[in-house]
């Protein structure tokens, strides 16, 4: 059983504040990247879900205005800290988290806890070998599109997971890699794709976030 004061004593934590729809969320963060890397290759799965995220913020944002339906189930995959499937949970709707990394898992459970997020059902899944039973109405994630190698596991597991008239839920930053992705992904599902751009501290970063309903 997951414990917060266990979580505490092992882990070195900063709090990060994040306002969604007028509600303060409070999340941990790693405040020491030093235990969770690979000791022999630093660059060998590096925890890119130590830091919310700018895409998170906006998909968060979807799901706190969007209005719940108790009947939808809605899968996250790539949760990381789990930032978006708690939020979605606080403003009523039913998701799933997932993710692969233990490390991922614990700051998720504990996130959950913080923000009194208990029900939030929060599992470790690999997108080569999804193991959940049923299907979903949606499946949601953020930045699942930074490597190509990832593309093809990511349909195998839409077609496998997603209800026939389910919609997949993708938001990230634009990049090449991502554009590749939904040019892939065209024959298959009717793609509808919005642009937000955030804007901070002498820069703009440009969000794509993507409704994909299957064409078959």
């Amino acid at each position: 059983m997951f414990s917060l004061e266990a979580f505490q004593e092992r882990y070195e934590t900063d709090t990060t504040e994040l306002v969604i729809r007028g509600r303060t969320f409070h999340f941990f963060v790693p405040g020491n990247l030093e235990p969770l890397l690979h000791q022999e290759d630093l660059f060998r799965n590096f925890p890119l879900w130590s830091k919310p995220w700018e895409a998170s913020w906006v998909l968060a944002d979807y799901f706190a205005g969007m209005a719940p339906d108790p009947e939808k189930r809605f899968l996250e995959i790539g949760a990381g800290m789990g930032l978006v499937g708690v939020v979605a949970s606080a403003f009523g709707h039913r998701f799933t988290v997932t993710e692969h990394d233990p490390h991922a898992i614990q700051f998720a459970r504990a996130n959950a806890q913080l923000n009194h997020c208990e029900d939030l059902e929060i599992r470790e899944m690999d997108w080569n070998n999804p193991s959940l039973e049923g299907l979903f109405d949606g499946i949601v994630g953020c930045e699942v599109t930074y490597h190509e190698r990832d593309f093809t596991p990511l349909h195998r597991l839409f077609r496998t997971l997603l209800k026939p008239r389910g919609t997949v839920i993708l938001c990230g930053e634009v990049r090449k890699t991502s554009m590749d992705f939904f040019r892939q992904m065209q024959p298959h599902f009717e793609i509808t794709a919005r642009k937000k751009t955030l804007r901070g501290q002498g820069e703009e970063i440009h969000i794509i976030l993507a409704l994909m309903e299957p064409k078959d």
